[in-house]
């Protein structure tokens, strides 16, 4: 396996370049759904999240409902459609229809989002919404939208003169169950998409470009490969790191990868999984476990010798071994970290619970296992 750290600018650089785009972190992750009354209470409930807004026929949204969820500075929006009369709501139908629940957008705040918005479009970007303002009684936001991979947007959000609970047009909600007193997960860490054979370089080079990302990581042969699939991964990232998105393509192999069997269900290019930050993974995973969550299973072979390359966690390995956490340790520290199993109907979308002690890492030693218990899941559905 190759794993490089990329790092072609200096700093000064790196920094006068990036100024033209800068970015203050993941806004939200909008997803569309088949119902989103019934994910928001699976998201609260499994996940741990506080509903905290809504926008339906209740509050003059006749053609959509919107349920907004946090967990910290984490940010759901699970939008579905109730009667598709504009170009909008049949691409939300259509995209349910064709893909499944998934992510349609990866949404940005940003301080400006008219520069930022100015700046993609001139470095190369497809413009899917010029800069606009919409207004309530709480203040004003500022929205614009470029596309990316797929069907999948990033909408540019300027909220600093904005003080409601999410955009104009939602009203703040009860939650659907109150949230633990402590939470599940507290952030957004990094967000990964799938792509096809060939067109992993192409996207990388359109957030160098386009945004000013640079190259974080880089992921190729054979530890990130198994005795049936393979993938080729490339992390890029915005100069704080606050902003994280990796882009896997699949690799030439014996069998099916777990890319291709993603791209086959999704129908194409999209986000492959979400990976959350928290404090505590023994709590995230007895907590999520206990409501229903399912991760992948790892043998205890992979324990065995865990503590010989590791080396001291603050999880001893008998607990990391009766959860199924992995570890992993890179010259900055170290990380815990476990994936669910898809989260809907279709092998697609899942997530990852994530703890760093140091390492900005994303488990290069765990990809084995990882590919391993996933090919367990995809030879279950007839599909490796």
């Amino acid at each position: 396996m190759t794993e490089t750290t990329e790092a072609t600018e200096t700093p000064a650089a790196h920094r006068h370049r990036t100024d033209s785009f800068p970015v203050k972190g993941m806004d939200a992750v909008v997803l569309a759904v088949g119902n989103a009354k019934q994910a928001a209470h699976y998201y609260s409930t499994a996940f741990g999240m506080k509903l905290v807004a809504y926008s339906g026929p209740e509050n003059g949204s006749r053609e959509t409902a919107s349920y907004v969820l946090e967990s910290g500075a984490a940010r759901f929006v699970l939008t579905s459609v109730i009667r598709p009369a504009s170009e909008h709501g049949r691409f939300l139908a259509r995209h349910v229809a064709e893909h499944g629940d998934g992510v349609i957008d990866l949404a940005i705040e940003v301080p400006d989002a008219r520069a930022a918005y100015a700046e993609a479009v001139k470095q190369g970007a497809k413009g899917l919404e010029e800069p606009h303002e919409v207004s309530d009684e709480e203040g004003t936001v500022v929205l614009a939208a470029i596309a990316t991979y797929g069907e999948t947007r990033h909408t540019l959000v300027e909220r600093s003169g904005y003080r409601g609970v999410y955009l104009p047009g939602y009203r703040a909600a009860q939650p659907v169950v109150e949230p633990p007193e402590k939470r599940t997960f507290q952030a957004i860490d990094h967000c990964v998409g799938n792509v096809h054979l060939g067109h992993m370089n192409e996207w990388v080079e359109f957030y160098n470009k386009v945004m000013g990302f640079t190259n974080m990581k880089e992921f190729v042969g054979d530890d990130i490969a198994t005795e049936y699939s393979a993938l080729m991964s490339k992390v890029v990232a915005d100069g704080t790191r606050k902003v994280k998105f990796p882009i896997n393509e699949p690799a030439i192999a014996r069998k099916k990868s777990q890319i291709d069997e993603y791209l086959e269900f999704y129908g194409g290019p999209g986000v492959q999984h979400i990976a959350l930050a928290t404090n505590d993974i023994i709590h995230t995973v007895r907590t999520m476990r206990a409501a229903g969550v399912q991760f992948l299973d790892v043998p205890d072979s992979y324990y065995d010798a865990l503590g010989e390359w590791v080396g001291e966690t603050r999880v001893p390995v008998d607990t990391l071994r009766e959860l199924k956490i992995l570890a992993d340790r890179d010259e900055d520290g170290y990380l815990l970290q476990i994936f669910t199993k898809p989260v809907q109907d279709r092998p697609t979308v899942f997530f990852e619970m994530i703890e760093r002690h140091g390492s900005m890492g994303f488990g290069k030693g765990n990809f084995k296992a990882l590919f391993q218990a996933i090919e367990r899941e995809q030879a279950k559905r007839g599909n490796l």
